[in-house]
């Protein structure tokens, strides 16, 4: 596993433990060189993440939309940043250039981006491993509405089943290296998309 896509919010939240266990990751990532592929921002967790993965040494790519370049919240001191124009095109590179995926805490984007791709795992699309950096709990909720799907039958319990969940940085690390290892025949076909 040499990179990891985060998805996280544009904000920190409101208890300062967000900012500090992102930036715990970031640190983490850098010393076992694992690169992050991000959103491209220079904001909230996504900013925090990016800027430990720069200060202890480590590689950081973000991919950000021209829209939001505009709105000067794009990190220019980034190893490689991509502007795009589109969501789509920044979410098909961002799957392109990672290992592996990480949700960590924010909003509606975040759950856009990290679902598709989970659905994207599910048809077959990819196969890379999706992981949930639970800080605070702060998916719990979310856990608990898909197995309501689950129990209404909507969604397959092995889906669930597919997807790493932690708290702790480090052991999240190890869980995925060691699924993406198990799975290092994954593919991508954007055709498919």
């Amino acid at each position: 596993m040499k990179s990891l896509g985060i998805f996280c919010g544009a904000n920190t939240g409101l208890d300062p433990t967000y900012s500090e266990a992102s930036a715990a990751l970031g640190k983490l990532m850098a010393e076992q060189k694992v690169m992050l592929v991000y959103g491209g921002g220079n904001v909230g967790l996504m900013g925090v993440i990016a800027d430990a993965v720069l200060e202890h040494g480590g590689k950081a790519i973000g991919v950000i939309p021209q829209s939001l370049v505009d709105r000067e919240v794009a990190h220019h001191g980034l190893n490689e940043l991509h502007v795009v124009e589109t969501m789509h095109e920044r979410k098909a590179i961002m799957a392109a250039r990672s290992d592996a995926f990480i949700a960590m805490p924010g909003g509606f984007g975040t759950f856009d981006e990290i679902c598709e791709i989970i659905t994207w795992n599910q048809l077959g699309i990819i196969k890379k491993p999706v992981a949930f950096y639970n800080i605070n709990g702060y998916y719990d909720k979310f856990f608990e509405m898909i197995s309501h799907t689950i129990t209404e039958g909507f969604v397959k319990r092995d889906q669930l089943d597919n997807l790493i969940i932690e708290d702790d940085p480090a052991i999240l690390l190890d869980k995925l290296r060691s699924y993406a290892d198990a799975t290092s025949d994954y593919w991508i076909d954007f055709k498919r998309i």
